[in-house]
């Protein structure tokens, strides 16, 4: 009888160990990212998109961090309110919304999945493959990623594109009209992209009106909470922690985030997975969110960019938190 005694005691104390490994405490978040805003408040490095007019007019010292996690969490510190303009940011919804509707094989054949290795707005990148797919994520492939996606006409496009968006951040989001018209007024680069893409057969539709609906998704304003909702539908195996939508097919989620892998930060993407291990997108306009699957999204808001495109201390920032919470995904775990 005791030996029996002793030999459940000694299971139910393996059991117990074994919980205790496995059920490792939660980071601590909200201390994480306060740690981060107070380290990288003052670093002035990098210079705000001025290219586009509009953006030139945003403040260097807007800096705000969000995270959300798959449990409908937020944590947040800084200017978390601001608006900024999506930029390329909206890439990964459009490119989501087209894998949705064609799956994932539409999507690699005729948007394709390779880094280019050039600016996001290179083309060079189109004359070296011949128009070939190189990925959604560049403009060429984004414009062309517009023009696929299925609609009854102009106004039915931008709308679905514009609710699906809507669904991802929890929100009403709307476009800000300046930064919108400033765009238009400095788009020729990319009508001339929209153009070369069309005479490789690699645009599928009339490309004066994906060209408009393009720097019109890329207009939309929403602040950083918003943006980090967004990334967390792609940490929940697609489905909203904040409504509850299944918002895209949880097939499709290691697609989106390998695109986002791949291209996320334009040619600084590689250097980026090396040195960060998770997938990220960025846009000129300073926002930048990365995902860690399982577990959270993190969004940052900061204005001056690097050379190429990326938001200085958002990449500071989620490189930090990254290592913090052990978020790298080639770590085994």
């Amino acid at each position: 009888m005791n030996l029996k005694l002793l030999s459940v005691s000694v299971f139910s104390a393996s059991l117990l160990c074994s919980a205790a490994v496995w059920a490792q405490p939660a980071p601590d978040y909200a201390q994480i990212i306060e740690q981060a805003h107070q380290k990288y408040k003052n670093n002035n490095d990098g210079k705000v998109a001025d290219y586009i007019p509009a953006l030139a007019t945003y403040s260097p010292k807007f800096y705000g961090i969000a995270i959300a996690t798959v449990d409908g969490k937020i944590y947040k510190v800084g200017d978390v309110s601001k608006p900024f303009p999506m930029e390329s940011l909206s890439k990964v919804f459009t490119m989501a919304l087209a894998m949705e509707q064609h799956g994932t094989q539409v999507v690699l054949d005729k948007l394709g999945a390779n880094a280019t290795g050039l600016p996001f707005n290179s083309g060079l990148a189109v004359e070296l493959t011949k128009g070939a797919p190189e990925n959604p994520l560049v403009n060429a492939g984004a414009m062309s990623t517009v023009s696929l996606i299925e609609a009854k006409d102009k106004t039915d496009r931008w709308n679905k594109i514009l609710n699906y968006m809507n669904d991802w951040a929890d929100a009403k989001l709307v476009v800000n009209q300046p930064v919108f018209k400033s765009e238009m007024d400095t788009n020729q680069h990319n009508q001339a992209l929209a153009k070369l893409m069309e005479s490789y057969n690699s645009f599928y539709g009339n490309t004066d009106e994906a060209v408009e609906i393009y720097t019109r998704q890329c207009s939309v304003d929403l602040n950083v909470e918003q943006l980090a909702k967004m990334g967390a539908v792609l940490a929940n195996k697609g489905k909203s922690p904040f409504n509850g939508k299944q918002l895209l097919s949880e097939k499709y989620v290691p697609q989106v985030l390998a695109e986002m892998a791949i291209a996320g930060l334009y040619d600084g993407s590689g250097k980026w997975l090396y040195t960060v291990g998770i997938p990220a997108k960025s846009g000129v306009g300073g926002g930048m969110v990365a995902v860690v699957p399982g577990e959270y999204a993190i969004a940052v808001y900061s204005p001056p960019l690097d050379q190429a495109g990326n938001s200085v201390r958002a990449q500071k920032t989620i490189e930090d938190v990254a290592h913090a919470t052990k978020a790298n995904l080639f770590l085994a775990q």
